[in-house]
């Protein structure tokens, strides 16, 4: 089978410094691809997630997969594509882009040296906490609810968040995306957590998507609606959060620390 080469980056994304914040791969394509293709690659790169990319009738369409599945939405990925199609030149500098998704239109600015992102709000609503949650944290939730994406729990302080060592064969039992775990931070507004072992991720180093619950979250209980959030992963993270009505403004950085090609099979056409 022929085979045409396609670059492929990675890019550290909601950092200023290489090997911290999240990583993602990055595959802008020439046209659309097949979704199992899409699927191998994410699983041959074996990031939390790896983002493809065309254009379409003068649009980008953009797409997100984990190791294992194909996900509704992405933060960190989606700031990695702006920050590749800008960096290699696809993309004119001076101009937002705008990524057609599963989540409908996605904008990413440029804001001095780093990048703005326009999302959907999802805001929580207080669910009661499903079975076991507390042992599958090993730590006692103090609110617990739901977007309908993720469950969402608050811990009673920041101490309780960053020792967590839940129980991932638990959480991976919830028929959710993922777990967003918080509470009130020292140096940032709020410090979170994220975890994921349903999608093949256990923990996921910085979460842009769930910063569209942490934001309208936080800027209720706090009164504020420009806040500052700390994921405490093992990389870490800082994400600036502005909420603004029903969309949630995320600002961060990123960095690209790989550039490579990647061996596209010529005969692959887009199907469901």
């Amino acid at each position: 089978m022929a085979n045409f080469k396609q670059p492929i980056y990675v890019v550290d994304a909601f950092t200023e410094r290489p090997f911290a914040g999240n990583p993602a791969a990055v595959c802008p394509l020439a046209g659309p691809v097949t979704a199992a293709w899409m699927q191998q690659v994410a699983a041959e790169m074996n990031l939390a997630e790896t983002a493809f990319l065309h254009q379409s009738n003068g649009q980008w369409n953009l797409r997100w997969f984990t190791p294992t599945v194909e996900v509704d939405l992405c933060g960190h990925a989606t700031l990695a594509a702006a920050h590749t199609l800008w960096e290699s030149g696809r993309a004119a500098i001076e101009q937002p882009l705008v990524f057609q998704t599963r989540s409908g239109a996605l904008q990413v600015a440029r804001d001095g040296a780093g990048y703005q992102m326009d999302f959907p709000a999802l805001p929580v609503t207080q669910a009661p906490p499903p079975g076991e949650l507390s042992q599958a944290l090993d730590a006692i939730p103090v609110w617990v609810g739901t977007n309908g994406m993720d469950m969402f729990v608050e811990l009673a302080n920041e101490a309780a968040v960053r020792s967590l060592q839940p129980d991932m064969a638990r959480l991976s039992r919830y028929p959710v995306r993922g777990v967003i775990v918080t509470a009130r931070a020292a140096e940032a507004d709020f410090v979170s957590r994220f975890f994921a072992p349903a999608c093949g991720i256990p923990e996921d180093p910085v979460t842009g998507s769930a910063h569209c619950a942490l934001g309208p979250y936080w800027a209720s209980v706090l009164g504020r609606t420009d806040l500052v959030g700390f994921q405490a992963s093992r990389r870490g993270g800082r994400v600036r959060v502005s909420v603004r009505g029903d969309r949630v403004i995320l600002g961060g950085n990123a960095v690209t620390v790989l550039r490579g090609e990647l061996d596209v099979p010529v005969d692959l056409s887009d199907v469901p």
